[in-house]
């Protein structure tokens, strides 16, 4: 008996070191600003105490903007999450993405679910996505930085706003880590410009910025962690930058050109493990605009929740550098991602997976792979074509080739038909490859099936099954 008492003490104490919870508390500058008293939310260790969270206003849908909630905390093992609607009933909830499937217990108006990892959720009453509550439960961060090193820039609980220096910005040097407490609030713009080997982590959150994060001209940035709560325009804004790595970033915006993730002539990027929700493109890639020159190449965006209340949730290609003949956007792959939403009404910009070659731009080797997107309010499921955007584009694209889409889910009735389209014989689209193609379950063997316009000047499409 005792050997057997043990033992299993043995297996069961690395469980209970594995139970961890943090919280953080909302900054004196904000709580009384910046709360949304839609949800209460609170969590605790299994059978443990109940924490209560603090629930974020966040501000979505460009065309009507609309106040959401939002909480955050980070977690190793297990947890439990209580979730109250404080004004009206409960007839149904869910939790997106739907690929998780988690299945919450509603008991009159409490909600209560269990996560086992980190997850970003967006729990919505009786199909309503505009006042929803989203949920970001991060990891443990690991390897915390020193905040007295001083190569350390810390940014500890409680609210930051530039004093003396001109306009909203917090510039950062060369060999910087930039630690960000989860109980801190930015109100600034983080720039990094003609600069190297710079960290941005942590768990807090830039609130209200210009730009969230903005890179210009530099090489081996990474930024892990923060939520950004309605910039004015980009989340994160790159130029010229190569060797960039952006992990578990949160986002919300809702006004004109607040895209996410915005790329212009930067090479060799890893996206992973972000959640985006944006009144504009989610994530874009682009060759040259503005001071910023180059290729773009070596793309990985993956295992990411992407959002666009209007716009484009991926969109490549659209600028370059036209009258020096275009750039070369090539070397791109999206994997394991979960769209929740299209609401765009131009066709011009429709597609949750978009190329819009432009500006003399040859667009070529891009993969989708394990793509879910669910049933968008109104868009295309993809919309590649080579083309002269005449509010934007000095010239058109000068080619698309070689696609690749593999393991594409599709579960909705409202997509239009999609678009595939060269622009001349000279300027055409070639080489697509679809393969394991699903819409509503169904295995789709032909463009007809898939609802897709393939127009002139496309070459070489074929559907296959493996």
């Amino acid at each position: 008996m005792k050997y057997f008492f043990l033992i299993k003490l043995f297996l069961i104490t690395p469980v209970l070191l594995a139970q961890e919870l943090i919280t953080y508390e909302a900054p004196t500058g904000v709580k009384y600003t910046a709360h949304n008293d839609d949800f209460t939310v609170k969590v605790r260790k299994p059978g443990g105490e109940w924490m209560d969270l603090f629930e974020y206003n966040v501000q979505v849908d460009l065309d009507n903007v609309q106040n959401a909630s939002m909480v955050s905390f980070d977690f190793s093992g297990k947890v439990e999450v209580a979730v109250r609607k404080n004004n009206g009933n409960i007839n149904k909830a869910q939790i997106r993405p739907l690929s998780y499937k988690i299945s919450p217990e509603v008991n009159g108006n409490v909600i209560t679910f269990t996560l086992d990892q980190p997850r970003k959720l967006s729990l919505e009453i009786d199909g309503d996505k505009l006042h929803n509550l989203h949920l970001f439960a991060n990891p443990i961060l690991k390897g915390k930085p020193d905040p007295k090193d001083p190569n350390v820039i810390y940014f500890g609980p409680g609210v930051h706003q530039p004093k003396d220096l001109p306009g909203d910005v917090f510039h950062i040097p060369s060999g910087k880590t930039v630690y960000i407490d989860g109980g801190a609030v930015i109100k600034a713009k983080l720039m990094i410009d003609h600069a190297q080997d710079i960290k941005i982590i942590g768990h807090g959150i830039i609130f209200q910025p210009e730009r969230g994060v903005e890179i210009r001209h530099s090489k081996n940035i990474s930024i892990d962690g923060p939520i950004f709560i309605n910039s004015s325009h980009y989340t994160i804004y790159g130029g010229q930058t190569n060797n960039l790595t952006i992990r578990n970033i949160k986002s919300f915006s809702c006004k004109g050109w607040s895209d996410g993730i915005d790329l212009m002539s930067c090479s060799d990027v890893l996206i992973d493990d972000v959640f985006m929700r944006n009144s504009d493109d989610c994530i874009a890639i682009y060759g040259h605009r503005w001071e910023f020159y180059g290729n773009a190449q070596n793309y990985q965006i993956k295992n990411s929740t992407l959002w666009a209340d209007i716009a484009h949730p991926t969109n490549i290609g659209l600028h370059g550098n036209a009258e020096a003949g275009g750039d070369l956007i090539e070397n791109i792959t999206f994997s394991n991602i979960d769209i929740l939403e299209q609401d765009e009404d131009d066709l011009n910009y429709q597609g949750c997976l978009a190329i819009s070659a432009s500006d003399n731009n040859l667009v070529r080797n891009v993969t989708y792979e394990n793509i879910r997107i669910e049933d968008i309010q109104e868009g295309q499921l993809f919309n590649f074509r080579v083309y002269f955007n005449e509010k934007y584009s000095g010239a058109p694209g000068k080619g698309i080739e070689n696609l690749l889409l593999k393991n594409i889910q599709y579960n909705g009735n409202s997509a239009n038909p999609s678009v595939i389209s060269g622009y001349n014989k000279e300027r055409p689209i070639k080489g697509i490859q679809i393969e394991n193609l699903k819409i509503n379950g169904k295995l789709i063997q032909n463009s007809n099936e898939a609802n897709i316009q393939i127009r002139d000047f496309s070459e070489d499409i074929k559907f296959t099954k493996k």
